[in-house]
């Protein structure tokens, strides 16, 4: 009965896609993210989206590739391989993205934005040319990263996880809960 409730969930959302992204929704907000994390998720798929059609249409290879221009973009922004950033957040097997921080998600999304228009802008083309236009597009978010961070006087890219921010935001609303039930 349950793979075909399953079956007719996956047919329906062929049908009709946003009953899908309904379903990522629903799935974050039960993981216990905050709807303004969620919409920032959302808005990084899209970038990175946007960014894969690009390397795609300039000589990228799927796979491989992909992942080595990411790793470029990574590392000029967050002066980390991606390797290393998920090692900093003690991941395995989980995706980075859904372990960053909004602020962390706003940056590498800036850093792939970037990068894709730098990409449509100077037309690389091949591994090779697309790794220097990659750098470029992650160097202008590491810019941004440095500068908050002397603003702020804290680290951007922090050790925390989302089980680590979740928390946070749980911990948040139960001490509004308890402070209400307090006041009557």
């Amino acid at each position: 009965m349950w793979l075909a409730q399953v079956g007719n969930e996956r047919i329906e959302e062929t049908i009709d896609p946003e009953l899908s992204i309904d379903r990522a929704l629903g799935t974050y907000a039960r993981l216990g993210y905050s709807p303004e994390w969620i919409n920032q998720r959302i808005r990084t798929i899209q970038a990175r989206k946007e960014l894969t059609d690009a390397w795609k249409e300039h000589g990228v290879e799927e796979g491989r590739e992909y992942a080595i221009l990411t790793d470029e973009v990574t590392r000029a922004w967050s002066g980390m391989s991606t390797r290393q950033y998920k090692r900093l957040k003690g991941l395995k097997k989980q995706n980075l993205r859904d372990n960053m921080s909004t602020l962390e998600l706003a940056l590498n999304m800036l850093a792939e934005a970037t990068t894709t228009e730098l990409t449509k802008t100077e037309n690389p083309q091949g591994l090779a040319e697309n790794i220097v236009v990659a750098q470029a597009g992650g160097e202008v978010a590491g810019d941004a990263r440095r500068s908050i961070e002397a603003r702020t006087g804290r680290p951007v890219i922090t050790s925390e996880n989302a089980a680590q921010l979740n928390a946070v935001v749980t911990n948040l609303i139960e001490g509004v809960a308890e402070d209400e039930e307090g006041k009557k």
